[in-house]
């Protein structure tokens, strides 16, 4: 047990100067011990416990309620209270404590609730602090025994056993108050990331049935699109790959990106191309399912084993590599044991091409939108690493 009985973190806000107290968390929450028998709340309101999402309806976040033949001995939840899973995640291996901020509802009796003491807890601050694995870890370790199903041994009153440093209450406040901001903005971008990818999806639908097209300098249309084959408005390279193995790769580290059928997969110490390419997952479940991306832009120098065609357009790479995305390549698997797409079959698939300037036009677009894309992507790893530095400096 922490011998210090005070402390202060390393980021806090400046008029706030007192160490906090190293306190039980019995003295911060208790035990809730209300049950669901007179029904009031039914199997639409079983609540899941999720590490990314917190408490959340079960029907909404899993599509159905896993709940009993009956829900009379379940756990009621109220908005506010917080509640320990006692089933093991990757990340967290003695379970999640996360704070009810949605409706209220039930929770199995595997699940344990507790009320916040409002005179020394401010239920968001306990819900910030145990958002950090490392916190919620370091905690529930010593108190949970596993059993041998990898299930949680421990009482629900000893869940609250142990002690975490916490500040008087309007610092509690204030603190969450500042994370609660955070994660507002946090949700703004997903939701803006999420929008520009609809919008984008909307711009290419209308772009390749040709219900929206460009006109040229003078205002004049462009040309119809023509159907062609893969291997008439593409340069197959394929002969230029060269495999490594495993081993090579492991005692020949360097900066250049080796790629495989879905991405980067290592880095070496040489490069086969240097320019910009395309890339075409030439076997792996990815040609059927689509999981990921198939057919990628690469920029720059790198390597690339035999698992990927290896493309150049003879008009516009962008243009061909969206092109690419929208086929289906079911009919043309060569595979037996898993999917393949063989070059020379590959080189047969038809496919529709504006001329070059109409490509052009139609990649500067999209481009335009994958840019606006990059930048929220990255907008949102940066306050999502901008809030997890201060999770880690700001709580002791």
């Amino acid at each position: 047990m922490e011998k210090q009985q005070s402390k202060k973190p390393l980021v806090r806000f400046p008029e706030f100067k007192d160490a906090w107290e190293h306190k039980r968390l019995n003295e911060l929450l208790s035990e809730a011990k209300k049950r669901n028998e007179d029904l009031k709340y039914g199997k639409d309101e079983v609540l899941s416990v999720s590490g990314e999402l917190g408490i959340v309806n079960q029907i909404e976040h899993l599509g159905r309620s896993y709940a009993g033949v009956s829900v009379h001995q379940y756990h009621v939840v109220e908005v506010g209270d917080i509640v320990y899973t006692k089933s093991p995640l990757k990340a967290n291996p003695f379970g999640i404590i996360k704070l009810n901020k949605g409706k209220a509802g039930i929770v199995s009796t595997l699940y344990a609730v507790y009320k916040v003491n409002h005179q020394t807890a401010y239920g968001p601050f306990i819900d910030y602090y145990f958002s950090l694995d490392a916190n919620t870890n370091r905690y529930l370790r010593p108190l949970v025994k596993k059993g041998a199903k990898n299930d949680m041994k421990i009482n629900n009153a000893y869940v609250l056993h142990d002690r975490i440093f916490a500040p008087a209450i309007p610092e509690q406040k204030r603190i969450a108050s500042f994370f609660t901001v955070l994660d507002k903005k946090i949700t703004e971008l997903k939701q803006k990331q999420s929008l520009l990818a609809k919008y984008k999806k909307g711009v290419m639908q209308k772009m390749f049935s040709q219900e929206l097209r460009f006109k040229d300098a003078n205002g004049m249309e462009f040309p119809t699109w023509e159907k062609k084959k893969l291997g008439d408005v593409a340069l197959f390279l394929d002969e230029k790959r060269v495999p490594i193995s495993e081993i090579e790769r492991q005692t020949k580290k360097g900066i250049y990106p080796y790629y495989g059928a879905s991405g980067i997969i290592d880095y070496v110490d040489n490069y086969l191309f240097d320019g910009e390419y395309i890339l075409l997952g030439e076997d792996g479940a990815n040609i059927l399912n689509r999981t990921t991306e198939l057919a990628f832009i690469v920029l720059g120098k790198f390597w690339v084993n035999n698992h990927a065609h290896i493309l150049q357009a003879k008009g516009n790479n962008r243009f061909l590599a969206e092109s690419l995305e929208r086929i289906n390549y079911e009919p043309y698997n060569t595979g037996t044991v898993q999917p393949k797409l063989n070059a020379s079959v590959c080189k047969s698939i038809p496919i529709e091409m504006p001329c070059i300037e109409e490509q052009n036009k139609i990649a500067i677009l999209l481009k335009t939108i994958d840019d606006k894309i990059i930048r929220t992507e990255n907008q949102l790893k940066q306050t999502i690493q901008y809030k997890k530095g201060l999770l880690q400096n700001m709580f002791i």
